[in-house]
């Protein structure tokens, strides 16, 4: 008896928390857009591909589009990468109030392979950026996004590296104002950026 009022309250907390946990994904799955709040103000100092450090006290007035990423990334990487050409090709005009950054969650090899020519393959306004391992990590910590190296034989170098696929926004205050997820259509970035104009 004291056996099966176990077994039925340990169902009944298997399925509540089922439920829960459902409950929780469908309040944060929204139309490819993610939200939270309160707002914060990410900030970093980071070296651009030229050596020179930029923070991001200078930006400023502008909308950025950052996004954190590695140039051997084989998928998620360039994919949004085409997402943000597109949306600055498509801003016409209005691309002057936009700088959209990359990030490099591997530095040193980024570097070494040229961080230059491969945001400019994408487009000429991408600038990259490529800190140190600590100005990386404090980068990382102030958006509030996880990297990690993973080891895979298959890899260029034996690794890849691991990372949150999110596309951020910042206000001209540098007042953080969403994230967008992987896969959000350039056309939706385009209209959210161009309804804050």
């Amino acid at each position: 008896m004291r056996l099966r009022r176990l077994q039925l309250g340990l169902w009944v907390a298997a399925i509540a928390a089922m439920i829960i946990f459902a409950g929780t994904k469908w309040a944060t799955q929204g139309e490819g857009v993610a939200e939270t709040s309160p707002a914060f103000t990410p900030v970093f100092t980071l070296a651009d591909e030229e050596g020179r450090i930029r923070t991001s006290a200078e930006f400023r007035g502008k909308f950025l589009l950052v996004f954190f990423g590695f140039t051997n990334c084989p998928d998620v990487c360039p994919t949004t990468l085409s997402d943000v050409a597109q949306v600055m090709d498509d801003l016409g005009a209005d691309a002057e109030k936009v700088q959209p950054l990359f990030v490099s969650i591997d530095p040193e090899r980024d570097r070494r392979l040229g961080l230059a020519a491969y945001t400019a393959a994408f487009h000429p306004a991408i600038l990259g950026l490529a800190g140190t391992e600590a100005e990386t990590q404090a980068a990382a910590n102030s958006f509030k996004i996880f990297y990690g190296r993973e080891n895979d034989a298959a890899a260029p170098d034996g690794y890849s590296m691991a990372h949150s696929p999110g596309l951020f926004l910042i206000g001209p205050d540098g007042e953080w104002l969403r994230q967008f997820t992987y896969g959000t259509p350039a056309a939706d970035i385009l209209s959210d950026l161009q309804s804050r104009f």
